[in-house]
């Protein structure tokens, strides 16, 4: 196996050795350009194929183009693309990029979904309540973080039941489900004092995953396709592409989630009133916290997790089982410190992570004239110019990482750590924090943490497995087609 360092990473030219360079692209004219653009990403190309065959054209990874969904709903569907993992980073630098209402992109869905408020994530690092809340919000899970491990593990514990009567009955497994359940569980009992969703006075049961499963997709439809399977291409995008969802459609899903966690989150809340946050106001933006940042990443995250592990092989999985076996035993079981030794496992996370973000794409505003450097160019955006970074492309930039699109398990093991700083998953880099001055992940750790734990409590039970998966809506679609039980 070659070496998962690139012999670029070092290599990467000073700013000013590279010359200023006209950003190629355009927007075509007046909506027929946005038109075009948004054709050609949902319905001709896909997004991979929208970008790469722009970068061969343009013979640059920073370009102009039009970003869905426009015309209508966006306010203005032009923006600057960065691809590369030099020039992406613009977009975590708050003292030069803004990041108001910008979460989704180009347009943003009605503040109906979130109570009539603007979530924490929608505000710029310059207004006063995202300091605040996301402030809030770091402090109360700093504080819960001796519950992660024993709460996921509980968690999971009824996910591999469930694993194991499905492959009994029918050979096969749909993993996605099982995960979205053990994904709201955690996420519900970490926020609401250990509280079970399924206890009957929540009134949720287990309809807690399909409520947030509707709620996040009459937010984001706008930026998905139904592909040819279900609708005419020019009916899909006049109905999602064109004008927002209405929210009245998943009011009441919604409202027993935030009935749920106002009653049973009311540590968090009460501390929020502590802080002069509206006790309504902190609710709306736990539910979202919750349901969007938090179980919305881990319907992508697990699954992605599962699919480039199975894939990866026997192999890898025996290297893995080894690895964590030994040290659960020498730990007297799964420790933190334990989780810390286990430098197989670390990477394996951060290669999942690297290889297919939950969030694959990012978005700021300029607040002032920016020159921006990519590997062999500089370029001057403009104040007030929309920058959008396809995360995918950055984490697979082939100068920096050897066998950019291949899942290579080992990659960050060792020297290959110095590689973390370029895996940017979080709205940050690996090696960064994140504060209640920017808008990287508050609960960063937290997935690369529960993504460890995943693998180490999967490996303790299992010795190996095979998956099939295809790409859905929202990330990987998982079937588990076999598995074999842990022989020692």
């Amino acid at each position: 196996m070659s070496s998962p360092l690139s012999a670029n990473v070092d290599a990467v030219p000073s700013p000013e050795k590279l010359l200023l360079r006209e950003i190629p692209g355009d927007y075509g004219w007046p909506l027929f350009g946005v038109l075009r653009d948004r054709s050609d990403y949902y319905y001709k190309q896909g997004a991979d194929e929208f970008f790469r065959s722009r970068v061969e054209k343009y013979k640059s990874t920073v370009f102009r183009c039009n970003m869905p969904p426009g015309p209508f709903m966006a306010h203005n569907s032009k923006v600057v693309t960065v691809l590369d993992a030099v020039s992406f980073p613009i977009l975590f630098d708050n003292s030069r990029v803004e990041k108001k209402d910008v979460l989704d992109g180009t347009y943003m869905p009605s503040t109906t979904f979130t109570g009539g408020y603007r979530a924490c994530a929608y505000l710029d690092t310059d207004e006063p309540s995202h300091a605040e809340i996301k402030g809030l919000f770091l402090s109360q899970l700093a504080k819960l973080h001796n519950r992660f491990i024993p709460i996921f593990q509980s968690s999971l514990s009824e996910l591999f039941v469930k694993l194991d009567d499905d492959m009994s009955k029918d050979g096969k497994a749909n993993f996605n489900d099982l995960s979205d359940q053990a994904s709201f569980d955690f996420v519900f009992r970490l926020l609401c004092d250990n509280k079970s969703p399924a206890d009957p006075d929540t009134k949720i049961g287990s309809d807690g995953p399909t409520s947030f499963d509707k709620w996040l997709f009459f937010q984001l439809a706008p930026l998905v396709s139904l592909g040819n399977k279900f609708i005419p291409h020019f009916l899909e995008d006049l109905l999602f592409h064109t004008f927002g969802l209405p929210f009245f459609l998943v009011k009441s899903g919604y409202q027993k989630l935030y009935d749920a966690f106002y009653k049973y989150g009311s540590t968090i809340l009460d501390e929020a009133v502590k802080r002069g946050i509206k006790r309504d106001e902190a609710c709306h933006n736990l539910v979202f916290l919750a349901g969007f940042n938090a179980y919305g990443g881990m319907k992508i995250l697990f699954p992605a997790l599962i699919k480039w592990v199975g894939a990866a092989g026997e192999k890898l999985h025996r290297r893995l089982a080894e690895e964590i076996r030994t040290i659960v035993k020498e730990e007297g079981g799964v420790t933190l410190s334990g989780l810390n030794r286990m430098s197989l496992v670390k990477s394996v996370a951060y290669e999942a992570l690297r290889i297919e973000p939950a969030v694959p794409f990012q978005y700021g505003k300029a607040r002032e004239d920016i020159v921006i450097n990519s590997h062999d160019s500089a370029f001057l955006i403009k104040k007030g110019e929309m920058i959008f970074g396809y995360q995918p492309f950055a984490t697979k930039d082939p100068k920096i990482f050897a066998n950019a699109e291949e899942f290579v398990g080992d990659r960050f093991v060792g020297e290959g750590e110095k590689l973390l700083e370029y895996v940017c998953w979080s709205n940050g880099r690996e090696t960064d924090n994140p504060s209640k001055n920017n808008k990287q992940c508050p609960a960063k750790d937290l997935v690369v943490l529960l993504s460890r734990l995943m693998l180490v409590e999967f490996f303790l039970k299992y010795d190996t497995f095979t998956v099939d998966a295809a790409t859905v809506l929202l990330g990987p679609l998982v079937t588990v087609t076999s598995l074999t039980t842990a022989s020692s």
